[in-house]
């Protein structure tokens, strides 16, 4: 019987030793939300390996729309996410009463006006119907690259980060618009014949930057981010999310394979 205990106890403590030893291998484990296409594709290819150099143990996980990332970080199912831009997470943050902190910019896709229909602006016909963004923030993208295209003009008094139609004082082309999820975008570029489509979602449906009749200036607060949660704030695990993203490593990645984005400016 003496032999039988000291024989589980001997087989416990090589399953527990074996254990810790596999976890040591693996590194401090960090899972990472993105939106499907460029920005899981920035995660994993240009700074996955980082981190992994650094130690750890990488999980990117996809996400279809703008919802699902922060309310897995808010969980606590997932660490970090790459997908928007700080005011659109101060707006999660005021409507869910949650903590998300971004901690640094990234390489952002810039908006783009796409057309099925119409080859240049100068051949948008009045009366077209254009699709934009549902929320708030990115929806104040598409007014702002209408007006850069020289569709519309907004009023000086209009709040540059939550633009509504009735701040628009000129509207050229007469153009009337539709306000969709930010994931139809890319389909409305035919169904409805213009569309402001989000470079992230441009690009995970083949869509072309060069392609766009007009790409947007893109404002500082409107380059995404990596957020995390506030209680991680000062944490190691942002320390090094911060330097991987300045590594030379990552912006080798980033000129290489993610071309026409706009970068920070301090990378620029």
């Amino acid at each position: 019987m003496r032999g039988i205990i000291t024989f589980l106890i001997g087989t416990l403590f090589v399953i527990v030793l074996t254990t810790v030893l596999l976890h040591e291998d693996e590194g401090e484990v960090i899972t990472i939300g993105a939106s499907s296409g460029p920005f899981a594709d920035m995660a994993t290819y240009a700074l996955k390996p980082v981190l992994e150099d650094s130690g750890y143990s990488v999980e990117v996980i996809e996400y279809s729309d703008y919802i699902q990332p922060n309310n897995a970080l808010a969980n606590g199912d997932i660490d970090a996410n790459l997908f928007q831009n700080v005011l659109f997470m101060d707006s999660y943050n005021e409507e869910n009463n949650t903590e998300l902190k971004n901690i640094i910019q990234v390489p952002t896709a810039p908006m783009g006006l796409y057309s099925g229909t119409f080859d240049s602006i100068e051949s948008i016909t009045s009366g077209s119907e254009v699709a934009l963004p549902l929320d708030p923030v990115n929806a104040s993208r598409g007014f702002l690259t209408l007006q850069d295209a020289g569709l519309i003009t907004i009023s000086e008094d209009a709040d540059m980060f939550a633009i509504e139609e009735a701040d628009i004082i000129d509207n050229k082309k007469n153009l009337e618009f539709i306000f969709q999820d930010a994931g139809q975008l890319p389909r409305s570029v035919d169904q409805i014949g213009l569309s402001l489509v989000p470079g992230n979602f441009a690009l995970a449906s083949d869509m072309k930057l060069e392609d766009a009749l007009s790409l947007e200036n893109m404002n500082e607060y409107f380059r995404n981010q990596i957020v995390i949660n506030g209680e991680d704030a000062g944490s190691k695990m942002e320390e090094d999310l911060i330097n991987a993203v300045e590594s030379d490593e990552f912006n080798e990645v980033i000129d290489a394979d993610f071309q026409g984005f706009d970068k920070p400016k301090e990378d620029e």
